[in-house]
């Protein structure tokens, strides 16, 4: 299901008569005058929603006899909210990118000429301050206490804090052999 249909999906359901209809004919098909009579609703209110309701694909409908019958798309109802949330956004693509912009003036305002001018105080600035120190070790590679120390004192003078943080944050690893690059997902 795409972002669109399940925004229309969302929009039909928050209606109390759409849901109402839903209801009935999760019970049994049914013609738009049983539907308004079996709801206390004018058949013309009826036919509004269950147009809404075919647009949104929740209800087909069917010729019967001299009777245009409506049914639910019970398949529509087997999509979970969660297989909703893992599809890709329509605006993926554009998030990505104020993702991306975002990182880069923080990049911008917190280093210069390559070094820190100081540690951010939202974790969130400070995660990308360290993420850009962490590109600087290698992956599958063990430091010592003194090399990590040097490698940060590059960046900024307050390496232990640096180091800590970044432990902390998981971006490195430690045992009694030394310090690691974490591969992140």
């Amino acid at each position: 299901m795409t972002e669109t249909e399940a925004i229309r999906l969302f929009k039909c359901l928050s209606d109390k008569s759409r849901l109402q209809i839903l209801k009935s004919l999760m019970i049994e098909d049914m013609y738009v005058e049983r539907l308004a009579e079996r709801l206390g609703l004018t058949p013309p209110t009826v036919s509004f929603h269950l147009k809404k309701l075919t647009e949104a694909n929740i209800v087909t409908s069917y010729k019967s006899q001299y009777y245009m019958m409506y049914r639910l798309n019970r398949e529509i109802f087997e999509t979970s909210i969660l297989e909703i949330l893992e599809e890709k956004s329509d605006d993926a693509d554009i998030q990505e990118q104020r993702d991306e912009e975002y990182r880069q003036k923080v990049i911008d305002t917190f280093f210069i000429y390559g070094k820190l001018k100081s540690i951010p105080s939202q974790i969130k600035k400070e995660r990308i301050v360290l993420e850009v120190i962490a590109e600087s070790f290698e992956f599958d590679r063990i430091y010592t206490e003194k090399e990590v120390n040097l490698m940060i004192a590059d960046f900024y003078d307050d390496f232990c804090t640096i180091r800590r943080d970044m432990v902390a944050e998981k971006l490195l690893a430690r045992n009694a052999a030394g310090y690691w690059r974490i591969k992140t997902v």
